[in-house]
């Protein structure tokens, strides 16, 4: 199998001196494609701060992030922002939909953005969203959806442009128990079907069922 993201020796400190925290202390992994990897801890311990540095969003203050070989933090500001929006698929904890867009639209944004937005691309869009059991919510509004409905509709939008790696920041969050279940199934099954690398960060020990490791 091929490692599509890997971590080495990755370590992150806010402030100097004295007032120095450490928030991620010299961490490695790897994720191979098509596997599901649960970050897990409690609040304060450092996952949202090690998904940002996996996202490109922040830079290690030591050792280094690779997705498909490539090392972010080498990167010019342009070159990192669009490796990021064509590589990466990321799901917010408030999901981040925008509200003027209909469902398929706000998962036609990636393609849009990587100008990849055709008739071959819309017949995708709706097809995931079939597949997510969305296919009668296509038209719809943000405001015009369930919470569970607008989180399928941001995985959606995570997987639709082929990215080698999807990361899901507390994706159950705001979901009850029977919502937070079927999301995080039916984004494992995703995650493997479509051979993508995913890592969730949750605070939940519940939602560990349903990842590799």
């Amino acid at each position: 199998m091929t490692v599509a993201l890997r971590a080495e020796n990755v370590t992150k400190v806010y402030g100097s001196g004295a007032d120095a925290v450490t928030a991620v202390d010299n961490v490695s992994f790897e994720v191979q494609e098509g596997e599901f990897v649960a970050l897990v801890g409690p609040s304060g311990s450092g996952k949202t701060s090690m998904l940002a540095m996996l996202a490109g969003l922040l830079t290690p203050s030591d050792g280094k992030v690779l997705i498909d070989g490539h090392e972010m933090s080498r990167m010019g500001d342009r070159q990192r922002t669009k490796f990021r929006r064509q590589a990466i698929g990321f799901t917010f904890q408030s999901n981040n939909l925008v509200p003027y867009l209909t469902a398929q639209d706000n998962v036609e944004l990636m393609l849009r953005l990587n100008g990849k937005r055709n008739k071959l691309g819309r017949q995708r869009s709706a097809d995931l969203l079939t597949r997510l059991g969305l296919g009668n919510r296509l038209g719809h509004y943000p405001s015009e959806l369930s919470g569970g409905q607008q989180q399928r509709v941001a995985i959606a939008r995570a997987l639709i442009h082929d990215p080698a790696v999807v990361l899901a920041d507390e994706p159950t969050a705001s979901l009850d128990t029977t919502l937070a279940h079927q999301v995080v199934e039916t984004f494992a099954q995703l995650i493997h079907e479509q051979n993508r690398a995913g890592i969730m960060v949750t605070h939940d020990l519940r939602m560990t069922r349903y990842v590799d490791k």
